[in-house]
């Protein structure tokens, strides 16, 4: 088995949460471990490994595996993630849908909660996601001593006055509105909140197609379209947590009027919302994922006409991502059913001429994501978790050392 080098700590005593979140960011990526191998992966000193283990053995994180014979000496003991060590609550909130689930620290799924909405306001959907908090909890009957906290995905940008909660692939009424505080007064329970393209980019790089990768951009094709960015091992967020707000770059000058007053803005072309508006299917308020598999199941000539036109402006978005971040991959994935995601995959060939060309390639330029419908509500509930455990989650923290 081939190892990932793990991000480097630091022996400083003042660094010690630090050196712990890179140990168990180190056993989570690579698997069980010994704690030898820990210490040459981290850069850590062997005594110091031997501390950290031990505490988080004591703190129920870390759990002994069957003992692994070396070569001379006592048998090595591998540490793994504890599952049981501690657990998460994911919540997503969409137009149509709010979704809530617990997942233990191996990102097992050990509760599920849907509920039908329809574009709420916060007054309607605060009071739905605290409920939908407290059936998690009763239902998975978790240890509340060990809920790490609440981890919501919502539509995004966030703050930005004429484009959050404008339009229709926009939640309304969400503008200013301190959604982590007040989830919080609710539940009682610590809350992050994140948008649902990064919530997904932080899913996929758990459980789907990024596990291995440093660098990558999740492309989240929903009601609208959104991008989800790790760089250099780092998940990135923006100076105002707006970063990859990708749907309303113009990829068609004087193009079709988007609802934050520019016109040809991406995802007037690419999303659930552009293929309903494009093929003047009834309700687009309520696009439905499920009508628009059915259309590409049987080979609907208008449905068709749609991806090809499609296909120029998500190259001309992919073009842009790889120029500006030359990401190892760029994964396409979100709310858009899985064959028609594909379809548009197999239709972009071929990319445009960009720095990702290089003929000598460990991935392909675009992959489609592994992680399912429920890689941004994992991702939630991966938040808090993740928090604890990663320490380049946060785009402002730096190794120290």
């Amino acid at each position: 088995m081939i190892l990932k080098k793990a991000i480097s700590g630091t022996n400083l005593e003042q660094a010690k949460s630090h050196n712990r979140r890179v140990v168990i960011e180190t056993i989570r990526t690579n698997g069980a471990l010994s704690r030898a191998s820990i210490a040459r992966l981290t850069a850590l000193s062997s005594q110091t490994i031997s501390n950290i283990v031990e505490e988080l053995e004591e703190a129920g994180l870390l759990r002994p595996e069957a003992t692994l014979k070396g070569a001379r000496g006592q048998p090595a003991v591998p540490y793994s993630i504890n599952p049981d060590g501690g657990y998460s609550i994911g919540l997503q909130l969409d137009h149509q849908l709010a979704v809530g689930v617990v997942t233990d620290l191996s990102g097992t799924m050990r509760a599920r909660v849907e509920r039908n909405v329809d574009r709420p306001t916060p007054a309607e959907a605060m009071p739905l996601l605290a409920a939908i908090s407290s059936d998690l909890i009763a239902t998975s009957r978790l240890d509340r001593t060990k809920l790490l906290g609440i981890g919501m995905a919502m539509p995004g940008p966030f703050g930005v006055e004429g484009m959050t909660s404008v339009g229709p692939t926009a939640l309304p009424g969400w503008h200013d509105f301190p959604v982590a505080e007040e989830l919080e007064r609710l539940t009682g329970i610590a809350v992050i909140v994140e948008n649902d393209a990064t919530a997904a980019a932080i899913g996929e790089r758990l459980y789907g197609v990024a596990r291995k990768l440093d660098s990558f951009v999740y492309l989240f094709i929903g009601t609208g379209l959104g991008a989800g960015l790790f760089l250099d091992g780092h998940l990135y967020k923006g100076s105002r947590h707006n970063a990859g707000e990708i749907g309303h770059i113009i990829v068609k000058p004087g193009g079709l009027p988007c609802d934050c007053g520019k016109r040809g803005c991406l995802e007037r072309y690419v999303s659930l919302r552009a293929a309903y508006d494009r093929l003047h299917l009834p309700d687009p308020d309520h696009a439905s994922p499920d009508l628009l598999e059915e259309l590409l199941a049987k080979g609907d000539s208008r449905f068709e006409a749609w991806l090809d036109e499609a296909v120029e402006p998500l190259r001309q978005a992919i073009d842009v991502v790889e120029m500006a971040l030359d990401p190892e991959t760029v994964v396409l994935g979100g709310f858009m059913p899985l064959p028609v995601i594909e379809a548009l995959a197999g239709r972009l060939e071929p990319l445009h001429l960009s720095v990702s060309s290089a003929t000598a390639r460990a991935t392909p330029r675009v992959v489609v994501g592994a992680a399912g419908k429920d890689t941004s509500v994992l991702g939630a509930a991966a938040l808090p978790i993740f928090s604890e455990t990663n320490p380049q989650f946060d785009v402002l923290q730096k190794p120290v050392g």
